[in-house]
């Protein structure tokens, strides 16, 4: 690979499975050190290990929108490898499927709290701890086309893309030069997250996409080792979209 993030220190939230796990994977081949985060110990353990190990990662349990939680990863990445200088906001929940008139109160809560607030609270943190002082900063948040166009089935969750996306233009815009703030907004990939989308027909789930396929975590790890990089110097607060040319035509 590349080596082109030798030396950096990264927290990716989300990670032990899917795309937070091949964003990880990409940027330890590229030279970094990760931090990673999932709510069960045991398959973030089977996570680091795969990932090299201690010399390579480090895992923290626990829940993503819990502070105590965000300090304590923070502060491993910077006793473990000594400063935070990349941040990727992985964690995204969507516990409910329907018109959005239907979303409980309580869920609709909760998705805001995971999807955007939990993405604000761990950039605040990391600037605290570092980010950004050391080195040139980056961070990039995991969005998704349901923010860009109505779903009509998971509205409550592009609510919460739509406005993770905003967040990015506004963070972007506060937080350059010393931290640039970039997001990726992927349409559906292969992973257990979105399995419901694609499980009992992938070819007619694929077919609207131009590329004839679906997305693999693979593609999304790209992008976004690419906006956490030098590569991406003068790129700050933009969404990239990766969805394999699904939203070139109308509705996602």
């Amino acid at each position: 690979m590349t080596g082109r993030h030798d030396g950096a220190v990264a927290v990716v939230t989300g990670a032990s499975r899917g795309i937070g796990f091949a964003i990880a994977q990409r940027l330890v081949a590229e030279g970094a050190r990760v931090v990673i985060t999932a709510r069960k110990p045991e398959p973030l353990a089977e996570a680091v290990a795969t990932l090299g190990g201690p010399d390579h990662a480090s895992g923290v349990a626990g829940f993503t929108s819990v502070e105590a939680h965000q300090e304590e990863v923070l502060a491993r990445a910077v006793s473990a490898y000594g400063s935070v200088d990349l941040l990727v906001n992985n964690t995204g929940i969507n516990p409910v499927y329907g018109p959005i008139l239907d979303t409980p109160l309580d869920a609709a809560r909760k998705i805001m709290e995971t999807n955007v607030l939990a993405a604000f609270a761990w950039t605040q943190k990391a600037v605290a701890a570092g980010l950004g002082s050391a080195r040139p900063g980056a961070v990039v948040n995991v969005a998704s086309v349901a923010g860009i166009g109505a779903t009509g089935v998971i509205g409550m969750y592009g609510v919460s893309k739509a406005a993770l996306i905003h967040l990015t233009l506004e963070m972007g815009y506060q937080l350059a030069p010393a931290v640039r703030v970039n997001a990726v907004a992927p349409a559906v990939v292969k992973t257990k997250f979105a399995e419901a989308l694609y499980a009992a027909d992938e070819a007619k789930a694929a077919a609207p996409y131009p590329m004839k396929r679906l997305g693999v975590p693979d593609d999304i790890a790209g992008a976004v080792s690419f906006l956490l990089s030098e590569d991406a110097a003068w790129i700050t607060g933009q969404t990239l979209i990766v969805d394999g040319g699904v939203t070139l035509s109308s509705g996602l």
